[in-house]
């Protein structure tokens, strides 16, 4: 699933039992933490994610919108 760009992709998430987020596998098959993903994010290493500041004011990863949702990563595959 990796793009020519050479980016990689999130291609499936950890939730905790709140639901949330808390680490991500990427498609070389590492896994990083929700904050260490950010950072890639931010330094564009991963392909279809960015970072944003909520209402909350914390960062948050989140898909560019694209029009689709089966790429959202809530809906992504869980490991």
């Amino acid at each position: 699933m990796e793009q020519q760009s050479g980016k990689q992709q999130i291609v499936a998430v950890r939730k905790n039992g709140d639901g949330d987020i808390v680490e991500l596998q990427l498609s070389s098959g590492q896994v990083v933490g929700y904050k260490e993903a950010q950072t890639m994010a931010k330094n564009d290493q991963i392909d279809n994610v960015n970072v944003f500041k909520g209402r909350d004011g914390d960062e948050h990863l989140r898909s560019n919108p694209d029009g689709r949702t089966d790429n959202n990563l809530d809906n992504l595959p869980t490991f």
